[in-house]
């Protein structure tokens, strides 16, 4: 059965040792710090529970493969199987009546202040105090459509803030018809949900998707909604903090810098202004924190397997022996991917290549290994580079390839549309229908038992 809501999950953190409690005080400008710690030593998510506000804040709930399986409710062998399923056969979601627990308590007006929950800042050289788990829930205003999807917030003052959202977003284009139609944009930001949901924000679709019957699939189950208070936005009935707004088309300030996922500052630029309208949370709300910045942080983990999943599908139907892809996070799950494939025929592994560099996720490093490779392993990756590949031979530089989003070794200072790279293919594959070296391995190994081992990594 699907999380009931984010308490849910967070119990199901803690039963698996996924999850500490921190009761000292701890300063709000210090979090980042405890955070980086436990990235570094892939350990639990973080409950601060005195952190010099009335709510605790809870972060690095998406920072291991091993909590995005247990928000998933599924292992190695099944986690590609269920998403796709999932993509595949999407839910619909429903709708509550009065009495949602997200409008539990209700602020408007002058009592609005942002200020009062426990929003980092995560670095000195950040902007201010960003919220970087919140999920913007948005509508097509001309065909009502949906759309879910994580954007960055920079808090200006009590019922103010800055974000990012990039033209070529969801949100970037609801803005854009919105300003187009003379229309003023309402959205709402929410924070503390069942994870799925965040998940699926980062599913590659088509802008027609309906981002909750995608949910739905991916839960196995529908999402329950509820309406806002001062707009027409839907959002999830259990979420723990609901911040509702309406975007200013006529104001800009200047944003950042922020850590990006790229591991390097973005440079401050002008972004829109957004007016808080009301905020709704449950009783006692969980706050969320995310630190990004240089890989691996929660981010990478939180894209990994959607952004795994839906590049795999698109190019199994096109390559039907392909058996695994790692689109790696530390490198920012965009610009290095490993595939592994049984080739058919000669070549077939630089098709591959070509349609890995062709898709939207736009790789600089794109690597071909036979099924007897860990594509998650740096170790057998490397192995198979060193002894399976002559440079000559193997290695393709296409130049002159659309750059991916944020690349610092790119002119940032050019049009988003004007940015150009170059990519590399390698076949690391045997040479198709030619005898090879036997693998100087020891059968038998993994089910021999030596108890003395046992334990001991």
């Amino acid at each position: 059965m699907p999380f009931a809501d984010f308490r849910q999950f967070l119990d199901v953190l803690r039963q698996h040792g996924e999850l500490i409690d921190i009761n000292r005080p701890i300063a709000l400008n210090d979090v980042g710090k405890a955070m980086k710690q436990a990235y570094v030593r892939n350990g639990p998510a973080i409950m601060f529970n005195n952190n010099g506000t009335d709510y605790p804040l809870v972060a690095g709930i998406y920072s291991t493969r091993s909590k995005a399986l247990l928000a998933f409710e599924a292992d190695e062998d099944t986690i590609f199987e269920k998403v796709l399923h999932g993509l595949d056969n999407p839910i619909p979601p429903t709708f509550a009546g009065n009495g949602a627990p997200c409008h539990d308590e209700i602020i408007e007006g002058e009592s609005i202040d942002i200020r009062n929950f426990p929003v980092p800042q995560y670095s000195p050289k950040d902007g201010g105090p960003y919220i970087t788990p919140g999920i913007v829930v948005s509508e097509d205003p001309e065909t009502g459509v949906p759309d879910v999807g994580h954007y960055r917030f920079l808090i200006l003052g009590k019922d103010t803030f800055s974000f990012s959202a990039q033209p070529f977003h969801r949100f970037g284009k609801n803005l854009a018809k919105c300003k187009k139609l003379g229309i003023v944009p309402k959205a709402a930001l929410i924070i503390g949900v069942d994870p799925i949901i965040a998940y699926a924000c980062q599913v590659q679709v088509p802008d027609t998707t309906d981002d909750w019957a995608l949910a739905g699939g991916l839960r196995g189950a529908p999402v329950e909604l509820t309406q806002c208070k001062t707009c027409d936005v839907k959002v999830p009935a259990t979420s723990e903090v609901v911040i509702e707004f309406e975007v200013d088309l006529n104001t800009t300030v200047l944003e950042g810098p922020l850590g990006e996922y790229t591991g390097y500052y973005t440079r401050p630029s002008q972004k829109p202004v957004a007016r808080i309208t009301a905020i709704t949370h449950r009783r006692k709300p969980i706050f969320q924190g995310l630190l990004t910045g240089k890989p691996v942080t929660e981010n990478h983990i939180l894209k990994q397997i959607p952004f795994e999943a839906s590049f795999l599908r698109a190019l199994k139907r096109q390559f039907p022996t392909i058996k695994q892809v790692s689109v790696r996070a530390s490198a920012g799950v965009s610009f290095y991917v490993v595939i592994s494939m049984e080739p058919r025929f000669a070549g077939e592994a630089r098709q591959v290549i070509l349609s890995a560099m062709s898709s939207n996720i736009r790789p600089k490093w794109t690597v071909i290994v036979d099924p007897d490779i860990d594509v998650h392993s740096s170790t057998e990756v490397e192995w198979a580079l060193a002894f399976r590949v002559q440079p000559a031979r193997d290695v393709i530089v296409v130049d002159n390839v659309p750059a991916g989003p944020s690349d610092p070794s790119v002119d940032l200072t050019r049009d988003r549309t004007m940015r150009i790279s170059s990519s590399i293919g390698i076949d690391a594959t045997r040479p198709f229908g030619e005898e090879f070296y036997d693998v100087a391995d020891v059968p038998g190994w993994e089910d021999f038992e030596v108890p003395e081992l046992n334990g001991r990594r």
